[in-house]
């Protein structure tokens, strides 16, 4: 009986070792990625590089090496890391985010437009892919980057930075409607991040910028049907406009649009950002949600007092906002329709 236990014992020995390799190379890639969030770039590297040691087929581990240095500024390295990896059959999404950053570090804009269009083709449903390669295109001074958010915005709608850079790019054109349905949506999907604030000023700005016409349905020639019926909904409150744009002027304004749009064009065009907005006033909470969109970037001491003055209704409002998640339903790109 001890023989028999004597001779098990090195199995047992190899089965336990190669655990312990398994799970040191992932809680090695666990440690390495804290040292990433602190910054400590120099760290990461030493710890993911003895990772790889241990598993060196492990794509994810080599992916955050190569990712590693290229936080480290060590682009070269980085490259020679994540060439293989990318041009594998094999590659995931992350694979060639990472390795686009790399081409773009090194201003290799031949090798990264390669990458994009390998890798939409392979995952033409990925809205992160249509973001990175529009902002590659943007950085390029190529204006066909819009065609990529828009893309990212019909195949993956939940994916928030491609309503980011859309909303960017409109403001600064003359096409005032989608800037700010894009950078509604936008804070809707991304409440408290850090782009938040920088997308309620463009939000604000583009209501400014829309209600400086008297009539709004000025030059909707060419323009597709959604355009048209929110342009023409909008236009029936521009007497409101006239006393300026304020969070509660825009109250005022909004709340009449959402009860016209739903007796003439809600069952036309669903859309959820506008289903949203009637479920608000239904629960009593259109006004609140007004303050903090708008508050916060048209006067800050103002918006201040008003959540002092109306304490309850905030917290209601605020509770009911982070106990949901906002999401579209496929089918509500209405840029793209005709």
């Amino acid at each position: 009986m001890h023989i028999k236990h004597f001779l098990f014992l090195p199995f047992l020995i190899l089965i336990v070792h190669a655990h312990a390799q398994q799970t040191d190379a992932k809680t090695l890639q666990e440690t390495a990625k804290n040292f990433l969030k602190q910054g400590d770039y120099a760290n990461a590297v030493l710890v993911l590089g003895r990772a790889r040691q241990q598993e060196p087929e492990n794509a994810g581990v080599v992916r955050d090496l190569a990712f590693a240095y290229y936080m480290q500024e060590d682009y070269n390295k980085a490259e020679e890391i994540i060439k293989p990896l990318a041009e594998g059959r094999d590659a995931d999404v992350q694979i060639y985010q990472v390795a686009g950053l790399i081409y773009k570090a090194k201003n290799n804009a031949g090798e990264a437009d390669r990458l994009y269009k390998k890798a939409l083709k392979k995952y033409p449903s990925s809205g992160v892919l249509y973001n990175e390669y529009g902002e590659f295109l943007s950085d390029q001074r190529n204006n066909t980057a819009i065609r990529q958010w828009e893309k990212g915005i019909e195949v993956d709608p939940n994916y928030s930075g491609n309503y980011y850079n859309a909303a960017r790019y409109y403001v600064a054109t003359s096409d005032r409607v989608w800037s700010i349905i894009y950078a509604e949506v936008f804070v809707n999907m991304e409440s408290y991040s850090r782009r938040t604030i920088e997308v309620k000023n463009l939000l604000l700005d583009g209501y400014r910028k829309l209600f400086t016409d008297v009539d709004l349905t000025k030059g909707t020639e060419g323009k597709n049907e959604f355009t048209t019926a929110y342009l023409n909904t909008l236009n029936r409150q521009s007497t409101v406009a006239s006393m300026g744009i304020t969070p509660e002027s825009l109250t005022m304004i909004r709340t009449r649009f959402v009860l016209n749009w739903d007796k003439t064009y809600a069952s036309k065009f669903p859309f959820r950002l506008f289903e949203y907005h009637r479920q608000l006033l239904r629960e009593g909470l259109f006004d609140a949600y007004n303050q903090w969109l708008f508050g916060p970037v048209q006067n800050l001491t103002a918006y201040q007092n008003w959540t002092t003055t109306h304490s309850e209704n905030y917290k209601e409002f605020t509770d009911f906002q982070r106990g949901r998640v906002f999401k579209l339903p496929a089918g509500q790109n209405y840029q793209n329709k005709p």
